[in-house]
């Protein structure tokens, strides 16, 4: 159950990340350059520190969610104990009489 909340916050946090990562421009220009020209003085500073940090905050909580969702999956070396009223009963079979191996008896050297 708690696997599938993961699921679900770690795709809606990749597609935020994606969308905001496309938003920005590789040169710096980003979505400031669409916006308007430099006669913003602080609006276009202000959207590229916001994108910056958006972006960061993403993939900070993308880590921790991807961390804590493998805490959310089963041990591996979890041992079921059987309960001895729960048990099958066993019954104790006597073991087959086996024959020992035989050896030939030592004979004296004739002469």
């Amino acid at each position: 159950m708690y696997f599938t909340v993961f699921l679900v916050l770690i795709a809606i946090v990749c597609f935020l990340l994606i969308v905001v990562i496309m938003v920005q421009n590789p040169k710096g220009g980003g979505l400031s350059s669409t916006l308007g020209g430099s006669q913003q003085l602080g609006g276009v500073q202000k959207t590229t520190d916001f994108l910056d940090k958006s972006t960061w905050t993403l993939a900070a909580v993308l880590i921790a969610l991807i961390l804590l969702s493998s805490l959310s999956f089963p041990s591996v070396n979890t041992v079921e104990t059987v309960e001895p009223a729960d048990a099958p009963a066993q019954t104790e079979t006597p073991a087959a009489a086996t024959p020992a191996p035989v050896t030939p008896a030592e004979t004296p050297a004739q002469k």
